[in-house]
């Protein structure tokens, strides 16, 4: 069973009202429409998101969208956060690499499945702060890379699993690269305004893909992704 995080909010009927808006999001936006990994829904129950957002929008964490964090990125919709780490079929022995820390939400869900993440970021205050925030509800299990996330982090390869949180025009063949054999990697691949949530299997040297469905993601800036713009 996961650990509870229901710490940081000192207000008691902050942390309550918090609590009963984590259940309804695990029931309504996830369980009702089709998460079934009773793992990634016990985690996702006892995480507190509200700790991943600004503070200023606090009362919105539990929304079924995105929300905007500093630095022009986001915080990912709970069912897309649900949706593609049940994807992954983590388990608590797999090596997993995460492209794009953003705000540390999805980092902290696959510490609470996996054995060991590493998670690389480009923005590095968004890094500094995700740092802080997993250090403070007791995410050990995770290694940060400050960097280009599109060509990975060869120096931990192979992974068994690899997630990616920014849209790249075409799957990165130097992630598929750093999968082990049997490896499953996840990522919204398509055009700038829109993506298809993309699910890639690693056999040998070849691949099976499957498209999942239809978001949409902020780029993944770097040598394997989109090239920054610019003004």
């Amino acid at each position: 069973m996961p650990t509870d995080d229901r710490t940081m909010t000192e207000d008691p009927r902050k942390q309550a009202k918090y609590e009963r808006l984590r259940r309804k999001m695990v029931a309504k936006q996830l369980a009702r429409r089709g998460i079934r990994d009773s793992r990634v829904l016990e985690v996702m129950e006892s995480l507190p998101r509200e700790q991943f957002v600004p503070p200023g929008i606090r009362g919105a964490a539990y929304d079924d969208r995105a929300l905007p964090i500093d630095h022009g990125q986001t915080i990912s919709q709970p069912f897309i956060v649900a949706y593609m780490t049940e994807q992954l079929t983590p388990t608590s022995s797999h090596r997993v690499l995460e492209v794009g820390t953003g705000s540390g939400y999805q980092t902290a869900v696959l510490c609470r499945l996996c054995g060991h993440v590493y998670t690389i970021e480009r923005i590095a205050p968004l890094q500094a702060a995700a740092a802080a925030r997993l250090a403070a509800i007791g995410c050990h299990n995770v290694t940060f890379a400050h960097g280009d996330g599109s060509v990975g982090l060869a120096e931990h390869a192979p992974y068994d699993r690899i997630i990616v949180t920014a849209a790249a025009p075409a799957v990165p063949s130097a992630l598929v690269d750093q999968l082990v054999d049997g490896g499953i990697l996840i990522a919204p691949v398509g055009g700038e305004r829109t993506q298809t949530l993309t699910r890639v299997v690693r056999r040998g040297d070849t691949t099976s893909t499957t498209p999942l469905l239809t978001c949409r993601f902020v780029k993944l800036i770097g040598a394997d992704g989109w090239s920054p713009r610019v003004t």
